[in-house]
């Protein structure tokens, strides 16, 4: 059983999530959040602790950060877009029980105002900003270190949120030079 909380988007994530572990969920049904969400989600938060594990696209993410922005201290989980992918329809649903568990265990606790450990620079020379293959190369790190993916601004917020180590940076980029991208 996972102590904390999973916040999702509707029914079938949580069916989705009830096949891969033992939780409970709290929906937000969708990208219309209201306030009587939002207060489950921070009594949830208060009294056990709150996992964000929304659908890898742009509405999941709007709903990530209203409830991070309303809601500090809560954990995110993050779903590859292809592994959360079914003809052609992105979401939590479509995701393998493994893939859940996955994400599950590579949770991450965002940290506002923390000190940047990469610099903007770093992103420069590692080629997921300014870069032919930008975008590509940070979906591929934003997997590598469970972060997901975003564009390279909100990408750097990302690594000084979640107080990604240098260590860990250079780990991910290796992979992906290994990999030849």
């Amino acid at each position: 059983m996972i102590k904390e909380v999973i916040v999702v988007e509707g029914r079938d994530d949580t069916v989705a999530i009830r096949r891969a572990v033992e939780a409970d969920t709290i929906e937000t049904g969708g990208s219309a959040i209201n306030q009587r969400i939002l207060k489950r989600i921070a009594l949830a938060q208060e009294r056990r602790g709150v996992i964000i594990l929304t659908d890898p696209d742009h509405a999941g993410e709007r709903i990530r950060k209203i409830i991070a922005n309303k809601i500090p201290g809560c954990k995110h989980a993050f779903i590859p877009e292809a592994d959360a992918t079914r003809k052609g329809d992105i979401g939590v649903e479509n995701a393998s029980p493994e893939a859940i568990r996955h994400a599950l265990a590579r949770v991450h606790t965002s940290y506002e105002g923390a000190p940047s450990l990469i610099d903007w620079e770093d992103l420069i020379e590692a080629g997921l900003i300014i870069h032919p293959q930008a975008a590509a190369r940070r979906m591929e790190m934003g997997n590598i270190l469970g972060i997901g993916y975003c564009n390279g601004k909100q990408f750097h917020k990302r690594l000084s949120v979640f107080q990604i180590t240098r260590e860990e940076f250079s780990g991910a980029l290796a992979q992906i030079e290994r990999e030849g991208m």
